[in-house]
């Protein structure tokens, strides 16, 4: 199995999950380059965090035109393994992968430590390795992490079980003084009709390793890599 990490203008956090992946999950990865058509046979995509194109227009808005963008969406309606985290999960809405939209936090600051996240479905691709309920420690660092959709939307997310992460306490609780920027229904996460495309924003690659603080994270990249294998 290989993954791929996309490399935007401004893309930061690339690096990272390319190093999560090649030195703790031990498996192959190659950077994407945003001008490139050619995902390299790449079984799994990670849209990383950062600021694609310096967030000009709105967060996402620019990147969605990359033609690398346009491998990614056939890659997905194929069926392949999408991950974006933070700005990524921005791109991916933006780029119409998953509904809704990232807006400023609602304390219009940015917001800059870890949090808690309940697993809503621990039975996707990227959350198999996790338990329902379970409760995980991730850093989030954004300005733009307030999800939001319409009703219609949040109906369909909800009756289909697309709602992966909410912000919560660390005994799970979900509440207001939880919820660090304002998202809709404490949403952290949610994943396409498929299960296969899924944003997040907090970062797992910045708890993969035990250097890191914590190594809940490591949870992501461990489904994603027993999702392909069992294929």
């Amino acid at each position: 199995m290989k993954f791929g990490v996309i490399i935007f203008p401004g893309s930061n956090c690339d690096h990272d999950a390319f190093w999560t992946i090649q030195q703790v999950a031990r498996q192959p990865v190659t950077f994407l380059w945003h001008e490139s058509r050619d995902l390299e046979n790449c079984d799994a995509i990670i849209v990383p965090g950062g600021f694609a194109f310096g967030d000009y227009l709105r967060t996402g808005a620019i990147a969605k035109f990359s033609p690398v963008m346009e491998s990614v969406r056939r890659f997905a309606d194929g069926g392949g393994l999408v991950l974006g985290i933070c700005n990524g999960f921005q791109i991916l809405c933006e780029s119409g992968l998953l509904p809704g939209a990232l807006m400023r936090n609602a304390g219009l600051k940015y917001v800059c430590k870890p949090v808690q996240v309940r697993v809503e479905n621990a039975l996707t691709p990227f959350t198999n390795a996790c338990s329902q309920g379970e409760v995980l420690t991730i850093p989030i660092g954004h300005m733009e992490g307030n999800y939001f959709c319409d009703q219609k939307t949040l109906d369909e997310l909800l009756r289909s079980n697309r709602i992966v992460f909410r912000y919560c306490t660390a005994a799970g609780e979900i509440s207001g003084s939880a919820n660090p920027n304002g998202s809709l229904e404490n949403i952290a996460g949610i994943c396409s009709a498929g299960d296969n495309v899924i944003g997040m924003m907090p970062h797992p690659e910045r708890s993969a390793e035990p250097e890191l603080g914590c190594t809940d994270g490591m949870k992501i990249f461990q489904s994603m890599v027993g999702a392909m294998a069992s294929k």
